[in-house]
């Protein structure tokens, strides 16, 4: 295995630029040879951030099966910053080339697009991690760690909340378009939240409730689930998008033997142990950024922390929460 990752950027909006300022970092291990974007104006502020650099900027060819093809056998991964509604068949495109694949959350629409990209991960025997901060810190990767040890007893109930002003900040974006993101803040900002708390549960849920408001707009922006796990163990969710300038998240994991508190994307973890009545903060190794956690993951170091299987359970929530909220909060049954 080559110790420069040959990578094209699929997506080079304003997220994708702020990977790539990361990236440009890592000359030893990455060089970024081709992006694909229809939008000029994306590319070209995505151009001036390699001329600032000194590096002469990669081509663009909007047309991804044309990349694949005329790169074909030159490329060993893509990381893949797109609207929802593209992420699974970019995602198989690149697969079935024979390209590793990191992708932006949520992975996929729905819970059948995840199974198919297991089978298409399986069948290629690719690599694919989805990009979610959350699974990908140390905090979550240790707090996983001690909850299947034992270490914190069994799971109670886990609470989590997310807040933002997402309603009114990218009003007019593809994220308020149904079509394109698959759902609105729940299934965005909040979908960290989701995944976060899959990954943590550890299991699928069995039972859940929920109800989602559009606040006028073409997407949900708040929204409150109830659920229960196999186990038995219960979760809550509450999420708001209308809030004041300000983005933020907790959850709360109570157990037998303590009581967890973190966030979705894994920006802390705090432990309160019985018989003590203070949290303390548990010590993590040092945090890697998600393509730096892609490249540990692809050469072995470390076991992917955020595999499809994770990505399917939370397509699963994903799917119970819409059909329990068109059911005006009706529990449905997982599937």
């Amino acid at each position: 295995m080559s110790a420069i990752v040959r990578t094209v950027m699929i997506g080079v909006g304003g997220m994708a630029r702020s990977h790539i300022k990361q990236m440009m970092k890592m000359k030893d291990t990455t060089e970024i040879v081709v992006v694909s974007d229809p939008s000029q104006e994306a590319y070209e502020a995505t151009a001036k951030l390699f001329k600032a650099a000194g590096v002469k900027a990669p081509p663009n060819i909007p047309n991804l099966a044309e990349l694949v093809s005329e790169y074909h056998g030159k490329l060993d991964a893509a990381f893949i910053i797109t609207p929802h509604a593209y992420h699974h068949d970019q995602t198989k495109l690149c697969m079935e080339a024979g390209i590793d694949v990191l992708l932006e959350k949520p992975m996929v629409m729905n819970a059948q697009e995840a199974e198919s990209l297991i089978e298409i991960r399986d069948r290629t025997e690719r690599l694919l991690v989805v990009a979610f901060q959350g699974s990908l810190s140390p905090q979550i990767r240790t707090l996983d760690k001690m909850l299947r040890s034992g270490e914190l007893g069994e799971i109670l109930t886990i609470s989590g909340t997310v807040w933002q002003n997402w309603g009114p900040n990218v009003a007019g974006t593809w994220r308020q378009v149904p079509e394109l993101s698959g759902g609105g803040f729940l299934f965005d900002t909040g979908a960290h939240m989701l995944n976060t708390i899959t990954d943590i549960a550890g299991e699928d849920f069995t039972e859940v409730a929920a109800w989602l408001d559009n606040n006028e707009r073409p997407v949900d922006t708040r929204a409150t689930v109830m659920g229960k796990l196999k186990s038995g163990a219960m979760v809550t969710i509450a999420a708001c998008g209308e809030t004041i300038p300000s983005c933020a998240s907790e959850i709360f994991v109570f157990c037998t033997k303590g009581i967890v508190r973190t966030g979705q994307w894994g920006e802390r973890l705090l432990l309160q142990k019985q018989g003590s009545d203070t949290f303390e903060e548990v010590p993590v190794p040092a945090s890697m950024g998600v393509w730096e956690q892609f490249l540990a993951v692809r050469s072995g170091k470390i076991p992917n922390p955020a595999p499809p299987e994770i990505g399917l359970r939370m397509s699963k929530l994903w799917d119970a929460v819409q059909a329990s909220a068109a059911q005006g909060g009706a529990p449905v049954k997982t599937k």
